[in-house]
C-alpha cells in the first residue's frame, strides 16, 4: 500500500535539492532499488529524471514473476491442458511465456485456467469442488510466502487430496549477497523492499554488513522514496554500512518472527534458479518431507530449470541491473506489453513494464 498521506511537495523538492548536493560529494553513485514496487513508483512519480547524472537508480531482481524459470511456466501450461485439472494462478503469471506458450494462451485453447488473489482462495475453490483437481501456482517472495505456507498447512489439516502446489518462491535477501560480490556492477547502496522486510527483519541483509555496503529499508511513498535516498546518500558521505529503517510504522528490526516459523514450518531452503541470473545457493524453498505430496511436481517430470530468457532478450542483465531496459533490443519494438517476449515486460513490477510506462522516450 502507498501512503499518499506522505505526500508533501514543498519538502520532496527540499530533499531532492539535499539529494543533489550530498551526491556531488560522493562522486559517481549507482544505488539499486531492490523491489519491482520501487522501481514503478520510481517510474511513475519521474524521480529519476529529478536527480543529477552522477546518481544512477538502476532496477535490481525483486520481481517475483519476472525470476520465474522457464519451466514451471511449461508445467503450468502443460497442467491448464488436462481435462480434469484447473490452474490457479496470480494475474501477473498469466502471460509470462514459456517454450509451450502461456497460460493465457493455454486458456485460449480450452485449458482451465484461473487468476486468485491469494493461496486461500485456491484452498476454497478446492475445498468447493472436490472432483475436480487443481493446481496453484505459488510463485513469490517473503511477502507472500507465509501465506502459502499457511495454506498448505490447511490443505493438510483439512486432509485434501484434489488440491496441489506448483512451488516456485524465492527469498530476496540471498540475492542480495551475489549483487554485492558482482564486481562489474559495483554498487553503492540499496533502496530495500518495504513489504519484504517487514518480514525478514535486519538479520537477512548480513551481506550488505559483510560487504560494508550500506542499505535504507523504505516504503512506496513519494517522501518514503526521496527519504530512503536522501539517508542513504547520508550514509555514503559519511562512510557508513549497514541497514537503516526509514519504513518503522510497518518494519521492525525482528521483522514478523511468526511469519518466518510458519515458512521455517512447512518450507526447507534449497539452492534455486533465478531466470536470467542462475543458481543461487538456499534461496528457494522446498516441501518438508511431511507435505511433500501436495507438490505437483511429485506427479508430473517437469523439467531441469535453467536460467534461459527468449532469444535477444535481455532480461537477465536487466534484472541484475547491468542494462537500462531500453537498451534492450527488443525493448519498444518486438516486446511490448500487448506482445512480451521477456518476462520483465509481463508483470506489473518487472523493471521494462515501468520503463515503457513511465520513461521511455518517444
Amino acid at each position: 500500500m502507498i501512503d499518499r498521506e506522505f505526500d508533501n511537495p514543498d519538502l520532496a523538492r527540499r530533499m531532492i535539492s539535499e539529494i543533489t548536493a550530498l551526491s556531488s560529494s560522493c562522486g559517481n553513485l549507482v544505488i539499486m532499488e531492490v523491489c519491482g514496487t520501487h522501481t514503478m513508483e520510481i517510474g511513475r512519480l519521474g524521480i529519476r529524471s529529478l536527480l543529477p547524472g552522477s546518481l544512477r537508480l538502476v532496477s535490481g531482481p525483486g520481481c517475483p514473476v519476472c525470476v520465474t524459470p522457464e519451466e514451471v511456466i511449461d508445467a503450468a501450461v502443460y497442467c491448464a491442458r488436462q481435462t480434469d485439472c484447473t490452474v490457479l494462478s496470480f494475474g501477473d503469471m498469466l502471460r509470462v511465456p514459456g517454450r509451450n506458450g502461456s497460460l493465457d494462451t493455454a486458456r485460449s485453447y480450452g485449458g482451465s485456467v484461473e487468476v486468485v488473489t491469494s493461496a486461500l482462495d485456491a484452498l476454497r475453490m478446492a475445498k468447493e469442488n472436490p472432483k475436480r483437481k487443481y493446481v496453484f501456482v505459488a510463485v513469490g517472495f517473503e511477502t507472500t510466502i507465509p501465506g502459502i505456507a499457511r495454506t498448505v498447512e490447511l490443505t493438510a489439516d483439512m486432509n485434501m487430496s484434489n488440491l496441489y502446489y506448483l512451488l516456485s518462491v524465492r527469498t530476496v535477501p540471498n540475492v542480495l549477497e551475489v549483487l554485492c560480490s558482482d564486481s562489474d556492477l559495483k554498487i553503492s547502496g540499496f533502496i530495500l523492499p518495504g513489504h519484504v522486510s517487514a518480514i525478514t527483519g535486519f538479520e537477512a541483509y548480513r551481506a550488505l554488513y559483510t560487504h560494508a555496503i550500506p542499505g535504507v529499508i523504505t516504503g512506496f511513498s513519494p517522501l518514503d522514496i526521496l527519504g530512503g535516498l536522501h539517508r542513504l546518500l547520508t550514509m555514503i558521505s559519511k562512510g557508513m554500512s549497514g541497514v537503516e529503517n526509514m519504513y518503522p510504522r510497518f518494519v521492525r528490526h525482528e521483522g514478523n518472527p511468526s511469519a518466518r516459523h510458519c515458512m521455517e514450518k512447512i518450507f526447507d531452503p534449497v539452492d534455486a534458479v533465478w531466470r536470467g541470473i542462475g543458481v543461487i545457493p538456499s534461496s528457494g524453498l522446498t516441501f518438508k518431507e511431511k507435505y511433500r505430496r501436495f507438490d505437483v511436481r511429485e506427479k508430473l517430470a517437469i523439467p531441469k530449470e535453467d536460467t534461459s530468457m527468449p532469444k535477444g532478450c535481455s532480461c537477465g542483465e536487466v534484472l541484475k541491473g547491468k542494462l537500462p531496459p531500453d537498451q534492450c533490443p527488443l525493448f519498444g519494438t518486438t516486446c511490448i506489453p500487448d506482445n512480451p517476449v521477456g518476462p520483465c515486460m509481463v508483470s506489473s513490477e518487472g523493471s521494462c513494464a515501468a520503463y515503457y510506462k513511465y520513461e521511455r522516450n518517444g
